[in-house]
């Protein structure tokens, strides 16, 4: 098995012509013969037992030569490849067998997709703006007023109508022209007035409203509704069962006991709040800061990337979403179903942050090539331990799941965008 010549064809394409000698074809052909020989009977013998040259001599010499090929083709065109120093995105295609025969061995071509050329623009000293992490009282204030929303219960508000903030338990039954439709209709349907869960206008007028009250609720469903009802006019016969006013703690030290078993105080709970708040400040302006810094360096890098490699990613894409359904118990084909989509259509949603994210991971190859970044043993060790930290695994079981080779290149590539970002000129 050899490699014979190698040449670029086209950006990102090698055509490569492989052999596989006479010797080692013979090989694959017994291997194939052993494989499919209990499927053949010829007269005179059992089955499964006719030798091969029997076998080759009633159908053929070139009966095997088809799985022979499948045998030798992954070690022959992996051996030719590595020969050629080319490093393969993809599987080779436009596969072309020019000689097949035991005692000639095989001769093909076959173009081969590689990893691309990659010319790296700047990516040290560049401009970018970090975003302010002053936490303002009024953003304390705000998170402080939703932890109180988090725990407000629900009272019965009999003696009024109902308002904007309320739960109501209602029936309804919706009507076109006086004909009642499908899905139109819903018994003790628990409805928080304000949230905009309903059609736009139907919330608005079951206010002013009181238990037992039978009321009409005329609305217009809007143009991007389901077909049969997209623009029409339509009442909804509605009355009120119960309704539950949204009842707010004090916001006092009982209530920051009751939220918290460290704090005592209710200004110890908006300092806690004003902590937390300044952590995923700076967690967030560093994300984008790098973010940002990353994307002026894959627009200062020249590359053609192969389509394949995006392909790819948005494959992987695919399959994380599907796996995090599975853990909800839900099926990723009836989902599309109910979203009307296909696997393809709703594959091509993940193009452009696949593109993205094959960019910006050729970017920093490109920058650990450049500045020669090497993982030493204890940095790989303490990468294990960082991953481990985050699944509740020790780094010996992080270690079993991921190679050294896989944790040394996550390594590289922090040390990149850490070279990166210390470089940058932040304003």
């Amino acid at each position: 098995m050899a490699l014979k010549s190698s040449n670029k064809v086209d950006t990102n394409i090698y055509e490569i012509e492989v052999t596989v000698d006479s010797e080692a074809f013979k090989k694959a052909c017994t291997q194939a013969y052993l494989k499919q020989r209990n499927k053949i009977q010829l007269p005179g013998f059992r089955k499964g037992k006719a030798p091969q040259a029997m076998i080759e001599k009633m159908y053929g010499e070139e009966m095997f030569y088809e799985d022979a090929l499948d045998i030798v083709y992954p070690a022959a065109v992996s051996a030719a490849i590595d020969e050629a120093g080319l490093e393969a995105v993809d599987a080779p295609f436009d596969l072309d067998v020019s000689v097949i025969g035991k005692e000639t061995g095989v001769e093909m071509k076959m173009k081969v997709t590689v990893y691309p050329e990659v010319k790296l623009g700047d990516y040290k000293g560049l401009k970018v703006k970090k975003n302010d992490t002053e936490v303002t009282d009024e953003e304390v204030e705000n998170e402080l007023h939703s932890l109180q929303e988090r725990n407000s219960r629900l009272v019965v508000a009999d003696d009024r109508a109902a308002q904007n903030g309320d739960t109501v338990s209602l029936d309804f039954e919706g009507f076109v022209d006086g004909v009642a439709f499908d899905g139109g209709k819903g018994e003790n349907y628990p409805l928080e007035l304000g949230t905009g869960s309903f059609i736009p206008g139907f919330e608005d007028q079951v206010c002013g409203h009181k238990i037992e009250e039978d009321f009409d609720v005329n609305v217009t469903f809007p143009e991007d509704y389901a077909e049969e009802l997209a623009g029409k006019e339509a009442v909804f016969k509605c009355k009120i069962h119960e309704i539950k006013a949204k009842e707010l703690p004090e916001l006092d030290d009982d209530f920051a006991q009751s939220v918290s078993e460290d704090l005592n105080t209710i200004d110890e709970l908006k300092a806690d709040i004003k902590k937390q708040l300044a952590e995923k400040k700076e967690k967030d302006s560093k994300e984008k800061l790098e973010n940002d810094l990353l994307e002026q360096v894959c627009t200062n890098m020249q590359v053609e990337i192969p389509d394949c490699m995006i392909e790819s990613r948005q494959n992987d894409m695919l399959r994380d979403y599907e796996y995090r359904l599975q853990a909800q118990g839900l099926d990723l084909d009836t989902y599309l179903k109910y979203m009307g989509q296909d696997r393809d259509s709703f594959k091509e949603t993940f193009k452009e942050a696949a593109e993205k994210q094959v960019k910006v991971s050729i970017a920093l190859r490109a920058v650990i090539e450049a500045e020669k970044i090497e993982a030493t043993d204890e940095e790989i060790d303490s990468e294990a331990e960082k991953i481990g930290k985050q699944y509740s695994m020790d780094a010996e079981q992080v270690k079993k799941i991921l190679s050294a080779d896989q944790l040394s290149q996550d390594v590289k590539r922090n040390k990149a965008v850490d070279l990166i970002v210390s470089s940058a000129v932040i304003e």
